[in-house]
C-alpha cells in the first residue's frame, strides 16, 4: 500500500478541521501546523510529523476511528494518533500512561503542549479559561515528566 505523503496528511487534516477555530478564534489548522513544526524542530521523524497533523482529528470527531484504522499511514503513526486521542471521561493519569507507553507519542504531545501553553495564545483567552488551561497543561507536563 502506498502511504500518504506528509503533504497529503496535511491536506487531509486541514480539510477535516475546515471551519473550526481554536479557543482564541483562530483557524484550527494553525494549531496543527504549529504542532507539526514543533515536532520537526524537536527532531521528530516523518511519522511523528504526520501524527502531529492528525493528533486532534479523531478526538475532535473531524475524522473517525474507522478512517484512522483504514488510512494509508504507518502503524506507528496510527498508534501515536490513537495514544494522543483522549477517551470520553478518561482520567488524565490514564491518558498520560498511554502516551508514555507509545513510542514516539511523547515528542508529539510535548510540541502540542508547548503550543497550547504559548503565552501569546493564552493571552487571547479570558482569565478563568487561561488559568484553568495553564493548570491543566502544567499537570499534564508533570505527569509526562516534561517539567520546565
Amino acid at each position: 500500500m502506498t502511504r500518504l505523503t506528509l503533504a497529503e496528511v496535511e491536506a487531509v487534516a486541514r480539510a477535516a478541521h475546515e471551519g473550526q477555530t481554536d479557543k482564541a478564534g483562530l483557524p484550527y489548522a494553525e494549531h496543527l501546523a504549529a504542532v507539526a513544526q514543533g515536532v520537526r524542530a524537536r527532531g521528530g521523524d516523518p511519522e511523528q510529523i504526520a501524527a502531529a497533523w492528525l493528533h486532534d482529528s479523531v478526538e475532535d470527531d473531524a475524522l473517525s476511528r474507522q478512517w484512522l484504522a483504514a488510512a494509508a499511514l504507518t502503524p506507528r503513526t496510527k498508534a501515536i494518533v490513537d495514544a494522543l486521542t483522549k477517551r470520553p471521561g478518561e482520567e488524565l493519569e490514564a491518558y498520560a500512561r498511554r502516551i508514555l507507553a507509545t513510542p514516539g507519542a511523547l515528542l508529539v504531545k510535548e510540541a502540542d503542549l508547548a503550543h497550547n501553553a504559548d503565552p501569546r495564545r493564552l493571552a487571547a483567552l479570558d482569565e478563568p479559561t487561561r488559568t484553568r488551561l495553564a493548570e491543566k497543561y502544567a499537570r499534564t507536563r508533570a505527569l509526562l515528566g516534561l517539567e520546565a
